[in-house]
C-alpha cells in the first residue's frame, strides 16, 4: 500500500506541477545541499549461501534472514556515542540542477540468519573430524548455533550513490509538501559475524560486493529548511566475498532481494558564496 500510495504521488507530480516553478525554487534549485538521519525497518528475500575453504566446500538453499531492531532507547537513538547501533540512514546531497539531486549515503542495516531451520545442503565437508564431516546431496541439515552462526549485524552497510528528481505537489505558507524518487548504485561493506563449525568466531569489516536499488519518497518541509521523510527503498545485493573466519581461504557468497521502511529527518541549505569585486 505505501508503495502505492507513493507510487501515485510521483506521477502526479510529474503531470501536474511541472509548470508551477515558484513554489519549490527556493528548495529544490541548484547549489542547494540537503542532509538527513534516520531510522529503518528492512526485509530480504531467501537466500543461497555458498562456504568454502580449504577442507570443504557446500551450499545451503533458501535460507531464511530478518533484520534486528534495537530496544527504543532515547540513550540509544539519541546519543552521540551510541547513535549508530540502530539500523540508521544517513545521506548528504547536492542539486546538481533545479529539481534533481545526486547525493551520497550510509543505509546501515542488519541481516540475520534464523537459527534452526531446516535447510537443504550439498557439497562436501572434511572438517578435522567435526559431526558435520561427510558428502551431501539435496540432505537436511538444521541451522544449529554449532554448525553455523552467521550475521551481518554491524551492519549489511549499503553505501550507495543516488540521483534523485524532486517535485513539489502542494504548498501552504510556511509548509511544503513533495515528492522525491531515484535510483542508486552502491558497495557493500558488511562487519559479518560469524561462527562457522570449530572455527572462532569472525567480526571483521570487510568489501563484499555491491548492490543496485530504486527509492521513492514523501517529504514535508517546514520553514523552508527543515524537513521529514518517509521512504521506501528496494534493490538487489550481490556479495560474492565474504570473509567468515580469521583465515583468508575462508569465504561465503550470497545475493538477494531487500527492501527498507525509513522515516527520516533533515536539513536544506545553502554554503554562501562570496562574490568577488569587479574591477
Amino acid at each position: 500500500m505505501n508503495f502505492k500510495i507513493l507510487l501515485l504521488l510521483c506521477l502526479i507530480s510529474q503531470f501536474s506541477f511541472s509548470q508551477d516553478e515558484s513554489n519549490n525554487k527556493h528548495i529544490y534549485k541548484k547549489g542547494t545541499f540537503s542532509m538527513y538521519w534516520g531510522w529503518n525497518r528492512a526485509a530480504y528475500t531467501k537466500s543461497d549461501i555458498t562456504f568454502k575453504g580449504t577442507d570443504y566446500k557446500f551450499e545451503l538453499s533458501d535460507v531464511i534472514a530478518k533484520d534486528r531492531q534495537s530496544p527504543f532507547s532515547g540513550k540509544t537513538y539519541f546519543s552521540p556515542t551510541k547513535m549508530t547501533i540502530p539500523q540508521y540512514n544517513f545521506r548528504i546531497g547536492y542539486f546538481i540542477k533545479d529539481h534533481y539531486q545526486l547525493s551520497f549515503g550510509a543505509d546501515h542495516m542488519k541481516y540475520v540468519m534464523e537459527q534452526n531451520n531446516t535447510v537443504k545442503i550439498n557439497g562436501t565437508i572434511n572438517n578435522s573430524g567435526t559431526s558435520y564431516d561427510g558428502v551431501y546431496e539435496n540432505a537436511d541439515v538444521v541451522l544449529a548455533d554449532t554448525f553455523l552462526k552467521f550475521e551481518h549485524t554491524d551492519g549489511l552497510n549499503y553505501e550507495n550513490f543516488e540521483l534523485r528528481r524532486f517535485d513539489v505537489l502542494f504548498q501552504v505558507k510556511h509548509f511544503c509538501v513533495s515528492a522525491n524518487e531515484g535510483l542508486g548504485v552502491g558497495f557493500l561493506l558488511p562487519r559479518t559475524n560469524t561462527t562457522l563449525m570449530n572455527n572462532a568466531r569472525y567480526d571483521e569489516f570487510h568489501l563484499a560486493g555491491f548492490g543496485a536499488s530504486a527509492v521513492l519518497a514523501l517529504n514535508l518541509t517546514f520553514f523552508k529548511y527543515f524537513f521529514i521523510q518517509s521512504e521506501w527503498k528496494g534493490g538487489f545485493i550481490s556479495m560474492p566475498d565474504i570473509r567468515t573466519t580469521m583465515h583468508k581461504e575462508d569465504r561465503a557468497s550470497q545475493h538477494f532481494l531487500f527492501s527498507q521502511y525509513n522515516v527520516v529527518f533533515g536539513v536544506n541549505f545553502r554554503i554562501p558564496c562570496k562574490k568577488t569585486p569587479k574591477d
